[in-house]
């Protein structure tokens, strides 16, 4: 770092290949932009993804550059400066102008342009490139929204690239301003203070995913039809949650095994400890939730089975039913549908008749009758038609 803050305007032969691929930034400031959360008073024109830059010495701040150059400039002025500089969504040139000034290792500087990146940390010589998932908990739609930063960590800068709202870096430069002490720990302790704000932003997303659930578990014993489409929701989220959180777990104790070897500050170390017990915790919740919404989904599926077969079971029933008053119809029919055959038969009045001027014959026509009823009423009772 010593020979580029000693070459005001010279080119490092490292710096030649990052050079010849964009023409750096000037003195000029670059394009003005839409504001941003972490932008600050709009005293001085709007920049196009450069939220806020700012020189730090011995924790307090000495310069708010303008413009990438001016930051490069009076870092270089500055033997014992720190540079923080924060982006939202920068430019390909803005990137590249970057990585040449820093020295950042193309593959970083790919996955800052490319974004959509899983959480991890990697070191690249002196720089360490960090990715986090940042969540956010939306009330009105009772969703979780996801953001992912970028975060490169050097000597003597700290370059913060944003894809998404969450989180808000103008809170974490806010505090480290107010505690001067540990921002002069220099540019861990500028991590630190990321990486525990990316895990404090966790709590409310898992405030409101726990009040989801809660919700869900009074729908689904209420019988809502909408409930399995808000479990699977859910469900999905969970698994963004965990690809979040779980593998921060494992970065925390990457840093944590390379606080000897890197000479981290004592006080610095109890920090990420603490960022690091977070962390375990927020993730055993996640896989907590993941798991309670599997068993939701299940027991879901059964109570939508036993209410479909009870449904069933009713309409088997009502149809038993109905079978059984048509055979009391059908029964009663059949039996007086015999005396109407014979009564029409006589009642045909032809000339010719049998029996028809027999003295017997209104009696036994009668018998006949009665017989046939009989036997029917007989035959139906036995096979419980009546």
């Amino acid at each position: 770092m010593a020979d580029r803050r000693g070459r005001p305007d010279s080119k490092n032969a490292r710096k030649s290949v990052w050079r010849r691929a964009l023409t750096p930034p000037t003195a000029s400031p670059v394009e003005p932009a839409a504001p941003d959360p972490e932008t600050p008073e709009p005293t001085a024109p709007e920049r196009a993804s450069v939220v806020q830059a700012a020189l730090y010495q011995d924790g307090v701040r000495v310069s708010s550059p303008d413009t990438l150059a001016d930051t490069y400039r009076e870092l270089r002025e500055a033997p014992s400066g720190m540079a923080w500089i924060g982006l939202a969504r920068p430019t390909e040139g803005e990137l590249l102008s970057l990585a040449a000034e820093f020295d950042l290792h193309p593959l970083a500087v790919e996955d800052a342009m490319e974004a959509h990146q899983r959480p991890k940390l990697e070191r690249y010589g002196d720089t360490l490139f960090v990715v986090l998932r940042a969540a956010r908990y939306l009330d009105a739609p009772e969703e979780v929204d996801f953001g992912e930063l970028h975060v490169f960590v050097g000597p003597d800068f700290v370059i913060t690239v944003r894809h998404g709202a969450a989180p808000d870096l103008s809170a974490v430069r806010h505090r480290m301003e107010e505690t001067p002490e540990l921002l002069k720990l220099g540019p861990e302790a500028v991590l630190y203070a990321i990486l525990d704000a990316v895990v404090d932003g966790y709590l409310p997303v898992v405030a409101g995913v726990q009040n989801d659930i809660d919700e869900i578990e009074t729908e689904v014993f209420r019988g809502d039809p909408e409930v399995s489409r808000r479990i699977y929701e859910l469900s999905r989220e969970m698994v963004e949650f965990q690809r979040a959180t779980r593998p921060l777990v494992g970065m925390l104790h990457g840093l944590m095994a390379g606080f000897t070897k890197y000479g981290t500050d004592e006080e610095l170390q109890r920090y990420l400890r603490d960022v690091a017990d977070h962390v375990t915790h927020t993730s055993e919740r996640v896989d907590g939730f993941r798991q309670a919404l599997t068993d939701i989904l299940t027991v879901n599926a059964t109570l939508v089975t036993q209410q479909q077969n009870a449904e069933m079971r009713a309409l088997a029933e009502a149809g038993f039913e109905q079978n059984e008053e048509i055979k009391k119809i059908s029964s009663w029919a059949a039996i007086l549908f015999a005396p109407t055959l014979v009564g029409t038969v006589y009642g045909m009045n032809f000339e010719h008749m049998p029996e028809l001027h027999w003295v017997f014959g209104y009696p036994l026509s009668i018998a006949l009758m009665a017989a046939v009823c009989t036997s029917l009423y007989v035959i139906f009772k036995r096979r419980d038609w009546l």
